[in-house]
Order: structure tokens, then sequence, then C-alpha cells
């Protein structure tokens, strides 16, 4: 196929994408509602099926709307979570009992933790590098799932020495009010500093699984380290995000 013809098809896909965009943005179609199938929008459009898919691709990409095998396409009825990167760490919320989680939540939803599995495992390299331990030194890991609205958004795996926990409630599945940061604070070792990384990437296999994923949905990394008064990390928290769930926000003084 010619250069020019690439370029024509290009544009048509976005141009169909951006009309969806645009009445989804309009109100013509609400959440939950169903798009016009593949079939009307050829005819509409005048164009061929992949051209239709490629749009459509381009607004599933987006996280505006979802396919449902067998069913169609649908406008994705989701409300983004607003994470406040910083007042969800702030001791007077765990430390009166409260979860982190709960900063991103209005009072009208509800984050369930679906899967929680707590074991201890030899520590990997690049997770003792950071606890200062030795490599395959023992560490307990928490790996728990979050589902809002009935959907996966965040798979979040925690590692901490297994000398600094043994025995306390942060080796059970319920850590209890406030959490892994309130038991730490418990045993001597309250979380005084946070330092995280982001990126984002394309998710592994397993990931999009875990997460039920739609195709060409990216995922937020976000790799967090705890340190006590003396300036020991006792946490690193590695989480992966649904990119179209979250809206990420850092509100700070100049």
């Amino acid at each position: 196929m010619a250069a020019g013809s690439e370029e024509a098809g290009r544009l048509k896909y976005q141009r169909i994408a951006d009309s969806l965009r645009a009445a989804i943005t309009a109100g013509e179609y609400g959440p939950g509602d169903r798009l016009p199938g593949e079939n009307e929008l050829m005819v509409v459009h005048g164009v061929a099926r992949m051209t239709v898919r490629q749009a459509l691709a381009v607004l599933s990409n987006e996280g505006i709307v979802e396919a449902r095998k067998g069913a169609g396409v649908f406008v994705r009825d989701f409300r983004p979570l607003l994470r406040q990167g910083i007042q969800r760490l702030a001791r007077e919320r765990w430390g009166s009992g409260r979860s982190v989680w709960s900063a991103d939540l209005g009072e009208d939803r509800e984050l369930v933790v679906d899967h929680v599995s707590v074991v201890e495992e030899s520590a990997e390299a690049s997770i003792a590098a950071v606890l200062v331990l030795e490599p395959g030194a023992p560490v307990c890991v928490r790996r728990r799932r979050f589902v809002l609205d009935g959907k996966p958004v965040l798979a979040s795996t925690s590692y901490l020495p297994a000398d600094l926990v043994v025995g306390s409630a942060i080796t059970r599945q319920d850590t209890g009010p406030g959490g892994t940061y309130a038991r730490l604070s418990e045993l001597g070792h309250a979380p005084v500093h946070f330092r995280e990384e982001l990126r984002s990437r394309m998710p592994t296999t397993a990931e999009a699984e875990h997460l039920q994923l739609s195709s060409g949905t990216p995922v937020i990394l976000i790799s967090r380290t705890a340190y006590q008064e003396d300036g020991a990390a006792v946490e690193v928290n590695e989480m992966v995000l649904d990119s179209a769930s979250y809206i990420l926000e850092y509100d700070f003084d100049a």
C-alpha cells in the first residue's frame, strides 16, 4: 500500500474515533450504553471493517470504552480514582486507624481487597539492596488485589524484613486498623519518610489477566519505600495500577 493510502487510512480511523468521542462527551452515549456496531459504522463512514476496529481500539486504549465478547463495544461505566499521593500517607491517617487506600475514595465507593496472600520468601537482589539485607534473606511478602465497582484496579506487593515483623499482625491477612504502617509503629519502626518512583509500560500477560485489562491499556508502576526515623528502609511496596482507572494527584506547597 502506498504511503498516501496509509496516511488516508490513519486519518479516517482518527476521524471516526474523534466523532465517537465527541458523541460520548456530549452525552449521546452515556455510561454503559452500547456504541453502534461495526457494520453500522462501516456504512455510516464508508470505510472497511479494519478501519472501524482501529477507531474503536483508540477509544478502548484511552479507557473510554470496553469491548464485551459477543455483545459489542460499550461506554465504560467507571469513574477513575483520584490517588492523592501525599495526603494518603500522612501519619494522622494510618495512625488513627484508617487505611491509606481510603484517601482515594469518596463516601459512596468501596475499595475491596479480593485476594490476599502472606508468605515468607527469599529476598530478590533488588529488594534486598533497598532493605539492606543479604540477597536471599527472608522477607515477609504481602500480595493483594484491589477491586473497585467490580473492576480490579490495583495489584500491590509489599516486602518487609521477616525478622522485623515476626509474630506481628503484619504476617496475617488482616493487619487490623491502620494497616501495616500502624503495626510497624507499634513495633517501634514507624515510617517517617516515604519515597515513590513512578513509571509506565505495557503490562505483562500475567498483569493484564490479573487486572482484567482491555487490550492496549498500559499500567502505572509505583514503587514506594518506607523509612523509619534512623533512615532504615522498613518496607518496599511495588504496585501495578490500571492506568485507565487512576488519576494521580500530588498537592504540595512551593
